[in-house]
């Protein structure tokens, strides 16, 4: 498993450039992009594609190879191999097979975002990418809020305005961090609340163009004027109530009034209690 750069080809380790070098066969997920690599590095081992619609197939051929002495290299497109790429099949079909998997460590874009977002990371979620529809990308946001752990994201520059609007609908002073074409020629950074994220992608047609990894701080207990804990439970309670009898928005109105609780963190909770998600 051979971790490649996320953009500056100056992040390859040396091992990795020896492995892809020395090995007899490179399992890539698009062979034209990983062969553009190769190329810039003088290396001409050959390469076999190995995506999320080939993967099943060719597995058994894969595996007999390695059985019979063959050394292969797995590489995504970018990054670690099997965070959101291919491999999970193969890698599978190996340890039960009894065949040595071994990583060769590199850049990942979602452990590179965490360093430097200036949010918690002695826990953290990844996520993956969200879902691409609207409806579905802003329930599982409501979702992914009520976390108490970081969370990481990836998303595409096509979706990244309405992943931020919903943001700042859900939780506004949720603090955010997005990171734009890292390591890349154009890489920048947001830091600060959700609430002003979407000014700062409308304020540079750029910033929907690249790819895009977003951390979100933890989620922190619903808290009432007092920090009173059996209070905390009581709007716990009447947001469940009012959830199980409601719409979602009109239970969440009404919430506001009965609690005094900022609109924000009950309609986020109350997403979650729609969907059957017991986490607080």
């Amino acid at each position: 498993m051979v971790a490649t750069p996320i953009g500056n080809l100056e992040d390859l380790a040396p091992r990795a450039r020896r492995v892809l070098a020395g090995v007899d066969l490179i399992a890539a997920e698009d062979t034209r992009h990983s062969g553009r690599l190769l190329s810039r590095l003088g290396i001409s081992t050959p390469l076999m594609s190995l995506h999320e619609h080939n993967e099943e197939a060719r597995v058994p051929g894969l595996v007999e190879g390695l059985r019979q002495g063959q050394d292969l290299a797995l590489v995504s497109d970018a990054g670690t191999p099997l965070l959101s790429d291919p491999g999970y099949r193969l890698v599978r079909a190996c340890r039960e097979a009894g065949l040595e998997v071994l990583p060769v460590p590199g850049p990942g874009a979602a452990l590179a975002a965490l360093s430097v977002a200036g949010l918690p990371s002695d826990r953290f979620c990844f996520e993956g990418f969200l879902p691409a529809s609207g409806p579905a990308r802003r329930e599982r946001l409501g979702a992914l809020l009520g976390y108490p752990v970081t969370v990481v994201c990836f998303e595409s520059g096509h979706r990244v305005a309405g992943t931020a609007a919903d943001l700042a609908e859900l939780a506004p002073e949720r603090g955010i961090f997005l990171a734009r074409e890292m390591t890349k020629q154009f890489e920048e950074h947001f830091f600060g609340p959700a609430s002003m994220l979407a000014g700062w992608i409308e304020r540079d047609p750029n910033r929907t163009r690249g790819e895009f990894v977003l951390v979100i701080a933890p989620h922190r207990p619903m808290q009432n004027a007092g920090g009173d804990p059996e209070l905390e439970e009581e709007v716990e309670r009447v947001l469940g109530a009012l959830v199980g009898e409601l719409p979602l928005k009109q239970a969440v109105r009404l919430a506001v009034r009965i609690t005094g609780v900022a609109r924000n963190r009950l309609y986020a909770r109350a997403l979650q209690l729609a969907a059957g998600d017991p986490a607080s």
